[in-house]
């Protein structure tokens, strides 16, 4: 097992490499664009299956206690290790993201991105990998620190080299509001690992187990305020976020899917695995501000939602779902900021239920703008775009397809029965019932208008799939126009898109597969909290 999870994490990285080399002869196939795309598609097959392996291996009986360790000396003046593990906290996370990941390399086999070279595509996404999987499996703050930074070089290029309109502003601005978060991040953590009692160590086994005891509470607020703001970038919390439509609207359908699949997990994750447990007096100061900015976050990017989807605002359906994401990542925030099992729970369970449908959601505006030339949501309400003519619009055009986006629509806006309806309710029930010390009072308006920003989500996914998948509707008496047939989902498209669907339908009807991993890890995260 200890092997199994160091080659997840080392795999991709040496695929990487392999994928700038030249094909030997006889795997090239009808050209090299297609033998480093086929490679892509089997390193990242590899991962996945290397991690399915893992998560079947894994003691389930036993989700609390760290598994599949490997701890090895690295820089014993500091104190840093090569430290790996895996708990129900961070297994779901890795087998997400190869699942993604793969699901990615099998769509861009098929249709392959328009730029450069694609060894270097294929080479960046492989590294981006790398580096997310090593941000789940370490468990030393300095190793954490450089894979954290090791995601942002791919994904810059991503969007720089084979994004659209705007991708050098978009890249330029995702990469210096994350370096700078960065920074004072690893203030923050430097803060806790030269801090820590019996001396200088960031083994974050041994720090949680400490629970900030070498520490003073004026020490413990700084560095959770450091290291909080570096991951509330990534996460990315309000008023954090501006980055972060720029760079879905111009990365590629690839980037973005990978982008808020698992890019923005890594920021509400380092909160659960570092923040809580190392910091415990810090956090407990400041939870009552990040339940406020969480908040405010689902209401603004609801409401920018809102203004986008309506007729005649010249909205963007890729810049619609990336101010979702806003709204979406702020009830993780929320539950994490309740500082109970509760919502801890339904932060983690949100984390992944927000990477399938925000990643579907990805896949089928990609194809949306392949198929008609447009994101635009006045155009696509006309049935406008390429393939083009006018006419009814997705139902009548591709059913399938609107089938789909109306699909990962309801879902997004937490549908009981699917996975995103169980970690915003966490997430609210935990607002209920804060931890022992925090204002109820304060903690029950924070629930009130969170729960209106669950309403203020459905209005305008409802309004998105009215008018995207129906069309505008048109005055009586008068015969909509005939619209050009769009192709329907592809065979490959099926193949990278329902797993996404399966699952989301998994995680809603059967939630506790996911939180019987998790809420054993998070009793051990957060001890002494009873709910």
């Amino acid at each position: 097992m200890r092997l199994l999870l160091a080659a997840v994490v080392v795999l991709p990285l040496l695929g990487a490499g392999a994928a700038l080399l030249p094909a030997p002869p006889g795997l090239r196939g009808r050209s090299p664009e297609q033998a480093v795309l086929r490679h892509g598609v089997t390193v990242t097959g590899a991962v996945l299956a290397a991690t399915a392996v893992l998560a079947l291996g894994f003691d389930h009986d036993r989700p609390g206690t760290m598994q599949a360790e490997t701890d090895i000396g690295w820089i014993p003046a500091l104190g840093v290790r090569i430290h790996l593990g895996t708990d129900g906290v961070s297994l779901p996370l890795l087998v997400l993201t190869a699942l993604l990941t793969f699901l990615c390399a099998l769509y861009s086999y098929h249709r392959p991105p328009e730029g450069p070279r694609p060894q270097a595509f294929v080479a960046l996404v492989l590294l981006l990998e790398a580096g997310t999987l090593a941000t789940f499996a370490v468990l030393d703050l300095m190793l954490f620190f450089l894979a954290f930074e090791t995601v942002l070089i791919p994904m810059y290029f991503l969007i720089a080299r084979w994004g659209g309109a705007g991708r050098e502003r978009a890249a330029w601005r995702f990469i210096l509001y994350t370096l700078l978060g960065s920074v004072v991040m690893l203030l923050g953590l430097l803060l806790v690992g030269l801090g820590a009692e019996g001396g200088p160590t960031f083994d974050m086994t041994a720090l949680a187990e400490d629970g900030g005891r070498g520490l003073t509470h004026t020490t413990q607020l700084l560095a959770a305020l450091a290291i909080g703001i570096g991951l509330a970038v990534k996460t990315p919390m309000w008023p954090l976020h501006s980055w972060l439509p720029d760079a879905h609207t111009a990365a590629p359908t690839v980037g973005s899917v990978l982008l808020a699949g698992v890019l923005l997990k890594m920021g509400t994750y380092g909160f659960v695995r570092i923040v809580l447990p190392v910091v415990p007096d810090g956090i407990h100061t400041l939870a009552p501000y990040l339940a406020a900015f969480a908040v405010t976050g689902i209401i603004y990017g609801s409401l920018a939602c809102l203004a986008l989807s309506r007729s005649g605002a010249g909205g963007d359906l890729k810049r619609l779902i990336a101010y979702s994401s806003v709204g979406h990542m702020g009830f993780v925030l929320l539950g994490v900021a309740t500082l109970t099992r509760t919502g801890v729970n339904g932060a983690l369970f949100a984390n992944i239920a927000h990477g399938l449908i925000t990643g579907l959601l990805f896949f089928l505006v990609g194809a949306v703008k392949d198929r008609t030339g447009t994101t635009d949501l006045d155009r696509l309400a006309l049935g406008g775009g390429g393939e083009r003519g006018g006419g009814a619009a997705l139902y009548g055009r591709a059913p399938r397809l609107g089938g789909l986006l109306a699909f990962g629509a309801v879902a997004s806006l937490g549908l009981p029965g699917l996975a995103g309806f169980w970690g915003e309710m966490l997430a609210l029930l935990g607002a209920y019932h804060p931890a022992d010390g925090l204002s109820r009072p304060a903690y029950l308006v924070f629930m009130a208008l969170a729960a209106l920003g669950t309403l203020l989500t459905a209005a305008y996914l409802l309004v998105v799939v009215r008018r995207v998948c129906m069309g505008t509707p048109h005055a009586p008496g008068a015969a909509p126009a005939p619209g050009t047939v769009l192709t329907d989902v592809r065979g490959h498209e099926f193949a990278a898109w329902i797993p996404l669907v399966v699952l989301t339908v998994l995680a809603g009807l059967w939630p506790a597969v996911l939180l019987g991993l998790t809420d054993p890890a998070v009793q051990n995260l957060l001890p002494g909290v009873s709910r």
